[in-house]
């Protein structure tokens, strides 16, 4: 059956990338990049429900999930360097034309990579990835501007929070009407991965990158301007790290962009999968190139 999902690793670059997939080999691919703090474990759901019509490809970034986790030392953790890793994973599968569903860290991954290359995206989905200033909170994003901008012991402690258990369950819960309807092992899972000896360091060597992303926002703008890009952008309402005004502010250059603000968070698959799944099938079926 085209539904069931296959486990498997690719080296790439002398790096062990893990990645699920499933689908008709045949079928339009859609390029799954996950956020922080989770892994490829986030579209463990939405990968069945879409198998039926699409290849989908979900690989865990570099020191997150099943992938390899070199050290700091060992390698340079930027947000540029891992959307080079990925551009060469799809190279590596003979992934030459794709859409791409992205969220959180795996925005600036993707958009990066469609930057880089925007003859291979066919489409977008975004869910909580944002290109645009509209909707970082700055409560929030205060902490990590600061870090990336003078990183100190100081301005490095407040980031190490974002480690917490707590942290990451309040990523999972906030802003979601029913907190039942969330799975504790999701962030049971994704804190038992970053509790591994060296992951917070990687870690914060991102978060003190991810200021990089921020800047390279007008260039991610001119890309969707300059490419007509068809998305989607299927987003929790209540996500306090991405708000919704980041959702909107996509029609400023693709005035087409479909917007739905989902009642939910930041981590919307989790509590709202069956209609993202819905909504992304029928994107897909009228904006992929025939």
């Amino acid at each position: 059956m085209n539904e069931m999902v296959h486990y498997r690793t690719a080296v790439v670059r002398g790096q062990e990338i893990f990645y699920r997939e499933a689908g008709n080999p045949d079928a339009p691919i859609l390029l799954l990049l996950h956020g922080y703090p989770t892994s490829s474990h986030m579209f463990r759901d939405l990968i069945p429900r879409l198998a039926a019509r699409y290849r989908l490809v979900a690989p865990d970034h570099l020191g997150f999930g099943y992938s390899a986790m070199p050290s700091v030392d060992d390698f340079d953790y930027t947000f540029a360097n891992l959307a080079e890793l990925t551009t060469a994973f799809t190279e590596r599968l003979g992934l030459s034309r794709f859409a791409m569903y992205v969220q959180d860290y795996g925005a600036p991954i993707g958009w990066r990579l469609a930057t880089a290359h925007p003859e291979r995206v066919t489409a977008i989905v975004t869910q909580n990835g944002n290109a645009y200033l509209d909707g970082l909170d700055e409560d929030f994003w205060a902490p990590i501007r600061a870090y990336g901008t003078d990183p100190s012991p100081a301005t490095e402690a407040p980031v190490r929070q974002f480690q917490t258990l707590e942290a990451i369950r309040r990523q999972y819960t906030h802003g979601v009407p029913d907190e039942t309807l969330v799975s504790p092992d999701t962030w049971h899972h994704d804190f038992a991965l970053l509790r591994r000896p060296g992951n917070i360091e990687i870690q914060l060597r991102l978060a003190r990158d991810y200021v990089t992303n921020i800047d390279l926002y007008p260039a991610f703008q001119e890309y969707f301007r300059a490419s007509r890009v068809p998305l989607l952008a299927a987003w929790g309402a209540h996500d306090e790290i991405f708000g919704p005004d980041g959702a909107t502010a996509f029609r400023r250059d693709l005035p087409d962009a479909e917007i739905h603000l989902l009642p939910t968070g930041h981590f919307a698959l989790e509590s709202h999968g069956a209609q993202i799944a819905r909504l992304v099938d029928d994107f897909l079926g009228r904006r992929l190139p025939r």
